[in-house]
């Protein structure tokens, strides 16, 4: 693009006179950073264009990865270093007195996602490519993204996300591409040449239009798309009150998560699932149509993955289009149907697999449910021959049962691989979770355990380790991550081991420094800085957490003698808008987090900090500072975790449950390398199947517990009242349904060994050098190769 500074330099100052129409002494940041986006995407344009033409003429099978989330954050720094112009811009824009850095916050994070089935999704694209994998995203383009999170008085309060306010410099509109979709309305049935034809009429429709992003490859010449759709008025629409129309159509595409505790909300929800199937697949079959013709041979070219059960109707839109528009037989498009999609499981929660009720799901997508009515059918004749007579099996698997179509099983009944993303999950998955249906399709059952794009997890959130782990090992990590495992011959190399520990320092002078820029409080950077960063979940077990910390103050306030490392306890974290219990966590925290920082005789031992509004871009500063990364969730419920992978990457020590991908961690890192406490999934499943387990027992016959417990609920936080008293009923009137109080020794025992291996730093260094050493197998890249050559069957198609 260009050969030095110099060249950058003039081009630079050249697009933003054109583009800005303004000298640039009279120019603002704002305008440096479109100026400089512009430059980056009409650079990768060319690449683009030519990767899409590179598929084409091969005619190899390609891969759309449907997902309602991409968490990607922000984009220019990562495509600066994926194109290799990191430094040459950087060097330009300081002559020119422009930080990148700072030019780099003028660019919202694009927070199209949750947590980490978002952020999996979008590290998914940057592997395909810099692998020169033929694989896309689909996605929606929320018009708001995740809410912005403020906390007022120690309350999150939800405000819109407005990435989009200054318009989106990645983006490219395809308006000519646009689609109409469906929605309500009723199914026509005649007979057309001796076979039943179906017509969805009086359709209120809903225009679908792409907007492309490129996704850059790292030193490569592939550019794959990620497309999202936006949903817009239909230019013919037949809806009387225009005004709502157009209110309800816009509101698909508006918020990321939209409240559906009521019929309202469950309609929209739907709506965005459908909105995203049919659009994707529609414009997948558009090009396959202009390469191949008909859709015999589709899913020799096709693969279509979704990612957890929020684009299941892929199933039954797929087989509409083959039946209704194709005129293929029932037969034929089952098979073809099922050897398309692919299917990710995320969860083991029961509350998680969506369910949706007939009421709602009929009338919406009458032409679907038929569809979806008649999988059910075939599959239940199927069971009734496997298991003649036995009703109740037979109604435990049905995909309609009981008013309510179950996505996870039509997930299962239409998909050719279901895989888990930990062994942990996937077993559990196997041998419980999903068993039933194990025992009838065992071939379909796999495990592909989740990763992270280290190029933006390691190299660009890191670049001091980064740098310093290329001095010692050379630079073929990048591209081969595993590469990292030669960092274990410098274990007992005490130079190396001081300098790694140097720049975990100045990684924790960067965060300290945010802290204080966001909340005004002072940290201690030589503090152990023990964080816990993850969406708000109680089985994520925050609220364990939060009471090890009630502890610790109580000790240091009863017991002159007692002794601890200093320690800042560091959460960032959002709760759902309507999670109600999640919310009350979190207000007990910055609590917590008032009490001890403002106690002059705990403050100097204690500090309790939230980071408000944890996002992409706040995470690569929080990652590269951490001593202890807090995996903390009730064994078999976290399938497995991203977030235990970023910190052992950048060299955090895990205190963590047997749960996720935990388990890979501890056998790459060594067990001598992480710290493990608590129930495992099988003691946990068990007490779930068999009983047994009785919260007050502990409450009782353990004084740090019962003291902890009640000073929820006994004034112990001046004026909050009854605010607690959720949380004190979850521990014992509802039975602890996570394991807190089981958990709760065993956890304060392991956070006290964690201490004491930080006393020796000469161990800790090695521990932590042990880990970033086995963190290798975490890249993304080792995943979607298991993907790419067991699921997908798809190739590299990269330049030679």
């Amino acid at each position: 693009m260009f050969a030095n500074k110099e060249e950058f330099k003039g081009a630079f100052l050249k697009k933003l006179e054109m583009m800005c129409g303004k000298s640039f002494g009279e120019s603002t940041q704002r305008d440096h950073y479109f100026t400089l986006g512009n430059m980056v995407r009409e650079y990768v344009s060319t690449s683009w264009i030519n990767t899409n033409e590179r598929y084409r003429m091969a005619k190899g099978k390609q891969i759309y990865y449907l997902s309602i989330e991409f968490l990607l954050g922000r984009l220019l720094h990562h495509n600066l270093l994926n194109l290799g112009l990191e430094d040459v811009v950087r060097e330009g824009l300081e002559d020119l007195g422009i930080d990148l850095n700072r030019l780099e916050e003028a660019e919202p994070d694009a927070g199209l996602g949750n947590g980490g089935l978002g952020r999996l999704a979008a590290c998914f694209m940057d592997s395909l490519a810099s692998l020169d994998l033929p694989g896309h995203g689909c996605g929606i383009r929320y018009k708001h993204g995740l809410f912005e999170q403020k906390i007022v008085e120690g309350y999150q309060v939800e405000l819109p996300e407005q990435w989009l306010r200054h318009g989106h410099v990645w983006e490219v509109r395809r308006a000519e591409l646009a689609i109409e979709i469906p929605f309500w309305g009723n199914v026509e049935v005649r007979e057309e040449n001796g076979r039943l034809a179906f017509r969805h009429v009086n359709a209120e429709t809903i225009t679908a239009v792409p907007y492309d992003m490129p996704v850059v490859g790292y030193k490569t010449d592939t550019v794959n798309t990620l497309r999202l759709w936006n949903a817009e008025p239909s230019p013919y629409p037949i809806h009387q009150d225009i005004l709502k129309y157009k209110r309800e159509t816009e509101s698909v595409s508006e918020f990321l998560y939209p409240d559906d505790t009521h019929d309202e909300g469950k309609i929209l929800r739907l709506k965005q699932q459908y909105f995203l199937v049919s659009a994707s697949i529609r414009s997948i079959i558009r090009s396959h149509r202009k390469r191949y013709g008909g859709l015999h041979s589709f899913h020799e070219h096709v693969g279509i993955h979704i990612n957890d059960t929020h684009p299941v109707l892929a199933i039954p839109e797929l087989m509409r289009i083959l039946i209704d528009e194709e005129g293929m037989g029932w037969e034929e498009a089952w098979q073809i149907t099922t050897k398309t999609i692919s299917y990710t499981n995320h969860t083991t929660l029961s509350e998680a697999l969506e369910k949706w009720p007939v009421r709602i799901f009929q009338p919406l997508l009458p032409r679907v449910y038929m569809i979806v009515e008649e999988i059910n059918e075939r599959f239940c004749q199927q069971l009734w021959e496997q298991y003649p007579g036995d009703w109740q099996h037979i109604e435990q698997l049905a995909i309609i049962a009981h008013g309510e179509v179950k996505m996870a099983h039509l997930a299962l009944v239409g998909s050719y691989s279901v895989n888990g993303v930990a062994a942990l999950h996937t077993e559990i998955l196997k041998k419980r979770e999903m068993s039933s249906f194990y025992r009838i399709y065992p071939e379909k059952f796999n495990n592909k355990t989740n990763g992270i794009t280290h190029r933006r997890w390691l190299l660009k959130a890191n670049p001091l380790l980064a740098k310093f782990i290329t001095e010692g090992i050379g630079n073929g990590w990048i591209r081969e991550p595993e590469q990292l495992s030669s960092l274990a011959q410098f274990k007992e190399d005490s130079s190396f081991l001081e300098q790694l520990s140097q720049i975990k320092q100045q990684n924790k002078l960067r965060l300290a420094k945010r802290i204080e820029e966001q909340t005004g409080m002072m940290v201690d950077p030589a503090s152990i800085f023990d964080i816990q960063v993850k969406r708000l979940h109680a089985y994520k077990r925050q609220l364990l957490n939060i009471m090890h910390v009630m502890y610790l103050y109580n000790r240091i306030k009863e017991d002159g003698n007692f002794q601890m490392n200093p320690r800042t306890f560091i959460f960032g974290a959002k709760a759902s808008p309507g999670y109600y219990y999640a919310k009350k966590i979190i207000k007990l925290i910055n609590t917590v987090a008032e009490k001890v920082n403002r106690d002059p005789l705990a403050n100097e031992k204690l500090k309790v900090v939230f980071l408000e509004n944890y996002r992409v871009s706040l995470a690569e500063e929080v990652f590269p500072a951490a001593d202890i990364s807090e995996q903390i969730s009730t064994a078999s419920k976290e399938a497995s975790g991203t977030g235990n992978m970023k910190f052992m990457m950048n060299g955090a020590l895990t205190v963590g449950t047997l749960d996720g991908a935990n388990i890979e961690i501890k056998e790459k890192a060594g067990d001598e390398n992480i710290f493990i406490f608590g129930l495992s999934a099988d003691q946990v499943l068990n007490y779930y199947q068999n009983g047994g387990y009785h919260s007050m027992e502990y409450y009782h016959h353990d004084e740090r517990i019962r003291q902890v417990v009640d000073q929820l609920t006994n004034g112990f936080f001046p004026d909050t009242d009854d605010e607690f008293d959720p949380i004190y009923d979850s521990l014992l009137t509802e039975n602890d349904q996570y394991f807190v109080l089981r958990d709760f020794s065993s956890y304060v025992n392991v956070q006290s060994q964690a201490g004491k291996a930080y006393e020796d730093q000469g161990r800790w260094r090695k521990m932590s050098l042990m880990n970033i050493s086995g963190s290798g197998y975490f890249s993304s890249d080792r995943t979607i190769n298991e993907y790419a050559s067991d699921i997908w069957r798809i190739k590299t198609l990269g330049i030679k």
